[in-house]
């Protein structure tokens, strides 16, 4: 067959539904194997909507990823469906944006996400870890997500916002609903309110108070992230207060995800492995930094992006059309064969390992990647100076999602 025709052949098994993501890790390791070992493009029918075309190998989505012209985030990017004109307002932040409105926006708020920026939090984020640690020592052995996975990431982005200690349980639990409903498009919201609703209402909390401080720190500057955002003049342009609260929305529930998610990976990988975690134990200096990327490829907390196709294009031998969806499966790339020697195997030394668990190369790569690495890496330190017996008790209880690898509960003793 012509690899440049608009043939397809047709997923084995339908990727949205949730059905097959709760299904054994294995299988769906297998299922992906498949795919990618397939010589023409993979479409994926949907009953309840618009069907989409996988991208499974790692070329795919590396070389989508640095095409956003061609593969477009509008209008959105986290959606197997495209959302309402008010909803895609609302949520209209940069990861479901192009440009130019996508490189003003990325151009003025990484001054606060740079490397630079990221070591003056430095002193927060080990005196957070402590904090949570001493706690959790404090209160013994329990759930590994909520009384140490959860609270780092969102105390710290908090911290960096300058969110007032009185609301943050409100942030807190905003950001859960978030998170939850998003993820499981059978989430049931609670006393039977209606899901579109709600989540509308928690964005909206949650961006309305991103704009509020932003409001605030224009009046009363301080020295937080939202105070640099808002005083930020790149080339003549600078944030709205809409723009601030946007960023907001999406740094409190991207930036939780991912650290949150890797945190919980990374205890049941290492009970899961004790020849890795006596490995780590031996030099955990040394060997932290490899053992974080090789948890974010393993494990890869966010598990697809959506684009969408603005004119026809030849993308590794295959013809895709204008107006075709195409889902970029992180989860599957971080298992290429073709990149990764023996994929499935959880290996802390592996050298050189160019995953894409914070997003492939391009303009959308993740922000907040030297963040979520400082995170993990001073947590994990915290945990395994102080801790050095704690381990997962039971298999780890994984949310019944597509869109993100989400570990829900972890019991642990130490």
């Amino acid at each position: 067959m012509d690899s440049g025709t608009s043939h397809s052949v047709i997923s084995p098994l339908n990727l949205a539904d949730l059905d097959f993501w709760a299904r054994p890790v294995e299988e769906r390791d297998k299922t992906f194997a498949s795919l990618r070992a397939i010589d023409e493009k993979v479409f994926c029918p949907r009953g309840d909507g618009p069907g989409f075309y996988a991208l499974t190998r790692y070329d795919q989505v590396v070389d989508a990823s640095r095409n956003p012209r061609v593969f477009s985030s509008e209008p959105t990017s986290v959606s197997l469906d495209d959302p309402p004109p008010a909803v895609q307002e609302l949520m209209g932040s940069m990861i479901g944006l192009d440009d130019p409105r996508h490189a003003r926006l990325r151009r003025i708020v990484a001054r606060g996400f740079t490397p630079r920026m990221i070591q003056k939090t430095e002193a927060d984020v080990v005196a957070l870890a402590r904090g949570i640690v001493d706690a959790f020592i404090d209160h013994g052995p329990g759930d590994f997500v909520t009384e140490v996975a959860m609270p780092l990431p969102l105390e710290i982005i908090c911290t960096m916002m300058g969110v007032p200690r009185e609301v943050r349980p409100d942030v807190v639990a905003a950001t859960n609903i978030l998170i939850q409903a998003t993820g499981d498009p059978e989430y049931e919201a609670p006393h039977g309110r209606d899901r579109g609703i709600m989540l509308f209402e928690q964005l909206s909390y949650l961006q309305g108070l991103g704009a509020e401080l932003a409001r605030e720190r224009r009046a009363q500057p301080a020295d937080d992230l939202v105070t640099a955002l808002v005083t930020a003049d790149i080339d003549g342009e600078a944030l709205s207060d809409v723009d601030v609260g946007k960023f907001f929305g999406l740094l409190v529930t991207a930036g939780n995800e991912t650290t949150r998610n890797a945190l919980s990976h990374a205890l049941a990988l290492l009970t899961e492995h004790p020849d890795q975690r006596d490995l780590l134990l031996a030099d955990l200096d040394e060997r932290l930094p490899a053992m974080v990327e090789e948890v974010v490829r393993y494990a890869t907390p966010v598990t697809w992006m959506r684009r969408n196709v603005t004119t026809d294009v030849d993308l590794c031998g295959q013809t895709y059309h204008a107006g075709d969806r195409v889902i970029m499966y992180y989860i599957s790339a971080n298992q290429d064969e073709s990149v990764f020697t023996d994929p499935y195997r959880f290996d802390i030394t592996r050298s050189p390992n160019p995953h894409v668990g914070f997003g492939a190369p391009g303009p959308h790569f993740c922000l907040g990647a030297h963040l979520a690495r400082r995170e993990i890496t001073v947590m994990l330190r915290e945990l395994f100076t102080r801790l050095p017996g704690l381990h997962a008790t039971a298999p780890p209880v994984r949310q019944r999602a597509s869109f993100v690898n989400a570990i829900t509960s972890l019991p642990c003793a130490f």
